[in-house]
């Protein structure tokens, strides 16, 4: 473990307040503790009384030149008029360091966590996420990662097998080959409808959809990538939310006022849940000497959590192939599931 990694797990109250202060910034000492183990947020006053979001980055996560690139496509956002968060500027940059860990400091924005969407707010909502795709089109990332197999599922399939976390063999041989029909079933269908990546949110779930006095906003951009747009809709939407006539062409009425759409690319959505399981878990085992993660994740690593994994896996796979009654049919009530929430899918959620 290196000194700034050591620092960041044991951030300190003063070298939280002694980085504000070496940009000038007058800090009362009153801060709290935001909810995230991913990366470290703070809530800061200052003396004129306003306050700041603070996040240090966990090292060696992201380059300077990813975090910087992440900045630059939230001002691109803004500057489009989208209700995003952009960072503040202080002597013309966005992004600081201290010990070694980065940094960057937000307005603070009051609102809550959306629980429901009515019609209405789904079509603004479909609208807003159809703006951030037709600007995430325009370029291309240079620095950040795709949602391809080889990045985003086999290295965690690989982190996995090769560190020993499945101990048991026959569950080893399952979860692997379960994982590995999820990526070649990923692959065929990019491949079978030429499925288009482009820069997107990537971590967009209700979470990150804020609504105040000003309406919606989405935050939080630090896991933006390359990849299909679709990833952005299961993350937001119920599963098998496709299948809800008026709700889904209500929300997607809203985002095809804005980006192109093709209804083929709902196949996407099984294979790529799927693909969330394994890189998940894979997070949680790359972040296993962090003091949080055992008492926020006291059961991972045993058997027992291999099983359920090795289980959803193969129980997903029943979902792949589109069942051309319903799967694309937006005017099909279709099965009830049981929804899923934030905990199930998102790394940076607490209870």
């Amino acid at each position: 473990m290196n000194q700034s990694t050591n620092l960041f797990y044991g951030l300190t109250p003063d070298l939280i307040l002694s980085a504000m202060e070496g940009l000038g910034l007058e800090p009362t000492g009153r801060y709290i503790p935001l909810n995230s183990i991913e990366n470290r947020v703070y809530d800061i006053e200052l003396g004129d009384s306003s306050r700041i979001v603070v996040k240090f980055y966990r090292p060696s996560r992201w380059t300077k030149e990813q975090i910087l690139e992440e900045h630059e496509f939230i001002e691109e956002l803004a500057l489009g008029e989208i209700p995003v968060l952009t960072p503040i500027s202080i002597a013309g940059k966005t992004l600081f360091e201290t010990q070694g860990i980065y940094f960057a400091i937000w307005p603070l924005r009051n609102g809550r966590i959306v629980e429901e969407l009515g019609e209405a707010e789904l079509e603004r909502v479909g609208a807003m996420l159809g703006r951030i795709h037709s600007i995430g089109i325009r370029k291309k990332s240079n620095h950040r990662i795709s949602l391809d197999v080889e990045s985003y599922g086999k290295r965690s399939l690989d982190f996995i097998l090769d560190g020993g976390w499945i101990e048991n063999p026959n569950l080893k041989k399952r979860y692997s080959e379960s994982a590995l029909r999820a990526f070649q079933t990923y692959e065929t269908t990019l491949k079978k409808y030429d499925i288009p990546f482009q820069r997107i949110h990537g971590d967009c779930h209700k979470g990150n959809l804020l609504i105040g006095k000003e309406g919606f906003s989405i935050l939080d951009f630090d896991d933006f990538m390359m990849g299909p747009v679709i990833q952005d809709f299961w993350m937001l939407l119920p599963p098998n939310f496709h299948q809800n006539g008026v709700a889904w062409e209500s929300f997607i009425s809203g985002y095809q006022t804005f980006a192109l759409f093709d209804r083929n690319w709902l196949e996407l959505i099984e294979p790529l849940r799927a693909i969330r399981y394994v890189y998940y878990a894979a997070w949680i085992a790359k972040r296993w000497e962090d003091p949080s993660f055992p008492m926020v994740f006291p059961h991972f690593g045993t058997e027992e959590y291999w099983l359920k994994e090795t289980t959803d896996l193969e129980n997903k796979e029943r979902d792949f192939e589109p069942n051309e009654s319903n799967a694309l049919n937006p005017d099909s009530s279709g099965g009830e599931e049981k929804e899923l929430t934030n905990e199930d899918f998102f790394w940076d959620w607490e209870k």
